[in-house]
């Protein structure tokens, strides 16, 4: 078997398991990769060339004695840097945490190291999380592979940018408003926010300990970032599942990831497509590549397909407020008032603004009525189909676009489409809907009902057997 950086994580782990390749083999190549790339793309912003090592023989050494390994046996990752690992630096991409170093694994990291995988160390976002970009105040600026002068995306953007150019081939990203879905789209790569619940988290959003790392606990989901849907299950199949240290994770697993993400006959499933809230600037090419894409449903896959809206008003006021909410204020208030002259411009303004009971009772409201809305929507459907973002991957060190089709928008008004669904929990995903006239990828969104992942994870695999994306790559990955 010929085995290379292009090679996706399943058949990687199969050939370590065969002894076809080792998984010290892998992690030498890996970082080889991130040697040869990485100066230029700044995906990782700690990377573990030790601890991949050592991960990798423990790996060997199991093998050769026989015992067993973990589905992801010797299969290189990266860690975004928002999500805690115990004595590897964790700096959240803040001057606060430059040199924070936590004492604990988050439990999907326990979880994938108990599967075998190989940690290659942590890929950059921007500060605490609080933007959809790459940049930050302490690290270089994480950049797109299709085009460097541009966003990959974030907050998970290192992770995005590793894999989209083959520094790995999976990696873990979090996503509170859209932060796996967004760099997913921009790097032409497939990103799943399953349900709440599914996939645990702890330290992360609950270690009062530490303002930031203690924020978003009712939108933050940690979910994969692969090149295909069947690594994308792989990943869950292993990161999903109760935990008692979250209190929102769902108490059983009742999914067959791998199952889930297999081809299989959609005709007749009811399908709607929102191309735009009925509501949000959408720039026209990412409007034309999402409804090719989702003619695709209809003619190729048999679909019934409707052009229909849920009916809510633009909620971004509103999940900002919960973001507040979920928040540490007086701790974060303490960190801007010891660092705020090199913090990012807008996380600090939000942090001081004078936020009012009624705006987070507000928010809380809306936040209900965009749920109420969503499920009785849905049931008149099987699946709802949008693009993932509004436009296609923008230039570095801005957090949006002031202008879509023509609109004067806010610099947030691109990501309307992740955040509402991070409000209701519902599962989503974002696959390559196919590629600008200048070569960006454009990412179409897949969301399911309340707890129906199996669903989103079968539409998924069956658009990528109808419209395979996995053989492209950009030009400088090569």
């Amino acid at each position: 078997m010929t085995l290379s950086w292009k090679t996706d994580a399943a058949t990687l782990a199969d050939a370590v398991r065969r002894r076809d390749v080792s998984a010290v083999e892998l992690a030498q190549a890996a970082l080889a990769r991130i040697d040869k790339l990485d100066a230029t793309l700044h995906a990782f912003c700690t990377p573990t060339p030790e601890l991949a090592l050592r991960e990798a023989t423990a790996v060997d050494r199991a093998i050769a004695a026989g015992e067993p390994v973990g589905p992801l046996a010797g299969v290189p990752y990266g860690i975004k840097d928002l999500i805690c690992t115990r004595d590897v630096r964790t700096m959240s991409g803040a001057v606060a945490y430059a040199d924070f170093v936590p004492d604990e694994d988050d439990v999907v990291v326990e979880r994938m190291r108990a599967a075998g995988a190989v940690a290659l160390g942590k890929t950059n976002v921007p500060e605490f999380g609080y933007s959809g970009v790459g940049h930050n105040p302490v690290c270089e600026t994480t950049v797109n592979p299709w085009d460097t002068t541009r966003t990959p995306g974030g907050s998970s953007a290192g992770s995005g940018a590793a894999v989209a150019a083959g520094l790995c081939p999976i990696a873990l990203g979090s996503d509170g408003g859209g932060s796996v879905r967004i760099p997913s789209s921009f790097c032409g790569l497939v990103g799943v926010k399953a349900s709440m619940g599914r996939v645990p988290l702890y330290p992360g959003t609950k270690d009062e300990r530490y303002p930031g790392v203690s924020s978003w606990e009712s939108l933050e989901h940690i979910g994969p970032m692969t090149r295909t849907v069947r690594d994308a299950a792989l990943m869950l199949s292993v990161i999903a599942g109760p935990d008692a240290r979250d209190r929102l994770s769902i108490p059983t697993c009742d999914i067959d990831w791998l199952a889930a993400a297999t081809p299989k006959e959609m005709k007749g499933l009811r399908v709607a497509y929102s191309p735009d809230w009925g509501y949000a600037a959408v720039d026209p090419e990412v409007r034309r590549i999402v409804g090719e894409a989702v003619r695709v449903f209809e003619q190729d896959l048999g679909c019934s397909v409707e052009e229909a809206h849920p009916g809510f008003s633009d909620p971004l006021g509103a999940f900002w407020a919960l973001v507040a909410m979920e928040t540490d204020l007086k701790g974060m208030r303490a960190i801007v008032a010891e660092h705020g002259d090199r913090m990012t411009p807008h996380l600090v303004e939000f942090i001081r603004r004078d936020w009012k009971a009624e705006d987070l009772t507000d928010a809380l409201m809306v936040r209900k009525a965009v749920t109420n809305k969503l499920w009785r929507f849905m049931r008149n459907y099987d699946l709802l189909l949008t693009p993932t973002l509004a436009v296609p991957a923008f230039g570095l060190h801005v957090q949006g676009v002031e202008k879509i089709d023509g609109r004067m928008v806010t610099p947030s008004s691109w990501l309307a489409f992740t955040f509402p669904m991070n409000m209701t929990g519902q599962p989503a995903a974002s696959v390559p809907a196919g590629f600008t006239a200048s070569g960006l990828p454009v990412g179409l969104q897949i969301i399911g009902r309340h707890l129906d992942d199996a669903s989103v994870l079968r539409a998924a695999a069956s658009f990528e057997a109808a419209r395979p994306w996995a053989d492209r790559w950009p030009a400088m990955a090569q």
